[in-house]
């Protein structure tokens, strides 16, 4: 039988990276495998609410690369099923009425277990398993009836998810096998946690995927970097590629052991894929990222700026602070500029007919001033840098003067140089 796993998000809000960690490992398996890739909604009512949180949800799959096969479906579209399901259990002695509620009997002696890929042989004493409500007094079914009720229906050869659902497989195990279906092979991979060993949540920091997208991560960068958590093709390769990372997944792979997220190795790792990418590609990023961000700067302008920052951001959201010198006027900190006047004016003088206007020119004109002032190279070059960025920090002094052009240079010379006394 081909392999069909799915992603079963609850749509109560945006969608959290660790249930997307979860939703790639049965991604990459499916692919992998040249199976199928569900998504379903694991929904009671039709609210409002619920309908942006399903618009989220797949936005920010789509964003990710997750494609999913056929139409996404919603679990209260199965209601009436469920209620028909445990109608018959309890026609067939295996379920019971219980104060309005439908209740499923457990067994009360041995255990139930399953060969887990990722935690191996797993056994709960039935002993400790209460009769689970199917069905609830107000006709509603819970989710530990009706979840593995859709996993028959639609086909589920492999339960792929996180390990805080470990407590529920007995009670759905039980389920399956009181109607007579084909048990589905378990996988509960380890939770996401933050530096302190806890649940990542959002004392962390970012922990959505809307989150992760607005701080400037670009989205094969934080794929790639999901798929190391809790798993690894050899303990070595760290930048891998959809291609690649589809082709050596293993579901065996998987450690049970818990995955912590680092952010600044997300960092780090999502710089390395900025440097990949083309100077234009760079550019055509930032200006999207932008736009979505609610900046309304020039598009040639910030394409022309890319391969100036190419080398110094690890994200696309450290670009304004970065480079919004480029697009807007400065203030520079008079205390940075603390005995600067003489290379200032100097600056000035060099750069007022300097022909050709270029970064090598002006580089070798202003490096001449710094020789005839018998200034280092920093002495010189800070309060520069800070007069038409507005900080000590900027992308290359010479390429940011030819970008901002001998108008806008000179203009905010003078004005550092009169902010300076």
């Amino acid at each position: 039988m081909a392999v069909r796993v799915r992603m079963a998000p609850s749509p109560t809000g945006l969608l959290h990276i660790g249930n997307v960690r979860t939703a790639l490992f049965n991604w990459l398996y499916a692919r992998h495998e040249g199976g199928e890739f569900r998504l379903r909604i694991e929904n009671t009512d039709t609210s409002r609410e619920v309908a942006e949180a399903v618009d989220h949800i797949q936005e920010s799959l789509r964003w990710l690369g997750l494609d999913w096969d056929g139409p996404h479906t919603f679990q209260l579209d199965r209601m009436d099923d469920c209620r028909r399901v445990a109608a018959q259990l309890v026609a067939d002695g295996k379920a019971y009425e219980d104060e309005g509620a439908i209740r499923f009997r457990m067994p009360d002696e041995g255990s139930t277990g399953w060969d887990d890929v990722v935690r191996g042989r797993v056994e709960i004493p039935n002993e400790t398993i209460e009769d689970l409500v199917l069905v609830r007094s107000d006709g509603r079914p819970t989710y530990n009836f009706a979840s593995p009720l859709e996993d028959v229906w639609d086909g589920i050869t492999h339960v792929i998810r996180g390990e805080d659902h470990i407590s529920n497989t007995p009670k759905q195990i039980n389920i399956i096998r009181a109607t007579g279906a084909e048990l589905p092979i378990y996988a509960h991979v380890p939770n996401v946690a933050g530096a302190d060993g806890k649940k990542l949540s959002k004392r962390h920091g970012a922990v959505t995927v809307a989150e992760f997208r607005r701080d400037g991560y670009l989205p094969e960068a934080l794929l790639n970097f999901l798929a190391l958590l809790g798993w690894a093709p050899d303990g070595e390769t760290t930048i891998m590629d959809r291609d690649e990372l589809v082709r050596r997944f293993e579901l065996a792979r998987v450690s049970p052991s818990p995955a912590q997220f680092d952010y600044a190795k997300l960092d780090w790792l999502n710089g390395m894929y900025l440097r990949g990418l083309s100077p234009q590609e760079l550019g055509h990023r930032l200006v999207i990222w932008l736009g979505e961000n609610g900046y309304d700067w020039d598009a040639e302008l910030v394409a022309r700026t890319a391969p100036l920052v190419q080398e110094k951001i690890s994200r696309l959201a450290e670009f304004p602070d970065f480079a919004g010198f480029f697009f807007g006027d400065v203030e520079p900190d008079v205390t940075d500029l603390d005995g600067g006047g003489p290379m200032l004016a100097a600056t000035e003088e060099a750069l007022g007919s300097l022909e050709p206007f270029d970064a090598a020119t002006i580089e070798s004109a202003l490096r001449g001033k710094a020789d005839e002032l018998g200034l280092k190279a920093r002495q010189a070059f800070q309060p520069i840098r800070v007069a038409i960025t507005g900080s000590k920090v900027s992308p290359g002094l010479f390429e940011s003067i030819e970008l901002l052009g001998r108008e806008t240079t000179l203009s905010r010379i003078r004005a550092a140089r009169d902010a300076a006394g």
